[in-house]
């Protein structure tokens, strides 16, 4: 029971740092899209795998990645169009070539960046997290050139996050 209950904690935090992403990011365009984020994760095709996944019985914290996982992992990616790997064909020729995503998509991907940084480091950290992964990322160049200008912009994303406007 302490792995669900810790997988829920885990799932509600990001969820609500993803929340505060949006709302600096976008306010009005990805209000609703941060309180939908992730949605499908508390469906038991993905839940049970990513709790058994991430946590003991007993709670404590672990990564077991397994066959399960796998296909909860690729379920949740064709679910959630925030996710980059949903933007991607593979071709019957075998070639795989990323589709370009609307914006409001690269948005909420920008945005669970942060969350899942600031949930797991304590850190908002998605411009170096990015500049760390990036050559690991497919992205259509016109995707990518809108996220690079977007986390150029949200260097100091902390700052921009909680500073007061008059």
């Amino acid at each position: 029971m302490m792995r669900h209950i810790n997988y829920l904690k885990y799932i509600l935090k990001h969820k609500w740092f993803v929340f505060l992403a949006c709302l600096r990011i976008a306010p009005i365009k990805l209000l609703w899209f941060s309180v939908i984020h992730d949605i499908s994760k508390f469906l038991p095709s993905e839940w049970w795998a990513y709790a058994r996944t991430f946590y003991k019985s007993d709670g404590s914290k672990q990564y077991n990645e397994t066959q399960e996982f796998t296909i909860a992992w690729n379920n949740h990616q064709k679910r959630n169009k925030h996710h980059w790997q949903y933007w991607l064909i593979t071709w019957d020729r075998g070639t795989t070539e990323a589709i370009p995503m609307p914006n409001i998509y690269i948005s909420e991907m920008i945005a669970d960046w942060f969350g899942a940084g600031r949930a797991i480091t304590g850190k908002w950290e998605a411009p170096q997290w990015y500049q760390k992964n990036k050559d690991k990322i497919i992205l259509h160049p016109d995707t990518r050139s809108i996220v690079e200008s977007i986390l150029e912009n949200m260097e100091n994303f902390e700052y921009l996050l909680f500073r007061r406007t008059l």
